[in-house]
């Protein structure tokens, strides 16, 4: 039985490991269709994640890890310039009525899961897991997507039934952001408590 909980310090190796696999400079042309993650993250900011933010989440198969998903406040992602970016862009967009801010939300991801356990259910609930640990600080949760990566736009928009609020280009890439309200369960969420 899969089981869902926050990270603890002993298990940034193992998130490590699952990032190296599917990260973006690793895989091949043809597995890119399967979806992958563009930043990489150190042990060192994986640590701040945990201790700091109780920000990365984890899905263990027994004792291995085979998911993770990670969320967080602005101001522990504002260190890098895609963040910067979405951070002055934030008071520009609404979601549900409501102006965008780093008070009212978070942002979550990236989110990777082991492809053997792709299409099982482990993307809805590790999501939510993240979701309601969050919601106890976020009412709104934003994350963004490479257009170059459809299967994870549409895993975002179709099973996680996230909104998407507009396209934005960085970097000589172009993404589209998304917006989920916090409240909200999932129809598949567990009881984690």
């Amino acid at each position: 039985m899969i089981q869902y909980s926050l990270a603890e310090l002993n298990d940034i190796n193992a998130v490590l490991e699952l990032q190296g696999r599917y990260q973006l400079d690793n895989i091949s042309e043809e597995d890119k269709t399967d979806g992958f993650v563009t930043t990489p993250f150190t042990a060192d900011q994986l640590q701040r994640l945990i201790l700091q933010e109780k920000g990365l989440f984890v899905a263990k198969d027994e004792s291995t890890v085979i998911a993770y998903a990670m969320s967080a406040s602005w101001h522990y992602w504002s260190e890098w310039p895609m963040f910067q970016f979405m951070i002055n862009e934030l008071p520009q967009h609404t979601f549900k009525t409501e102006t965008l801010s780093i008070g009212n939300s978070c942002q979550y991801g990236p989110i990777c899961i082991h492809k053997k356990f792709r299409g099982t259910g482990v993307l809805e609930d590790i999501f939510d897991f993240a979701r309601d640990a969050m919601s106890k600080r976020f009412p709104i949760m934003i994350t963004f997507i490479n257009k170059q990566n459809p299967r994870s736009y549409e895993a975002h928009t179709r099973k996680l039934h996230m909104t998407t609020l507009h396209e934005f280009q960085f970097n000589c890439n172009v993404y589209y952001e998304l917006a989920y309200d916090t409240s909200q369960k999932l129809p598949s969420y567990q009881n984690y408590n």
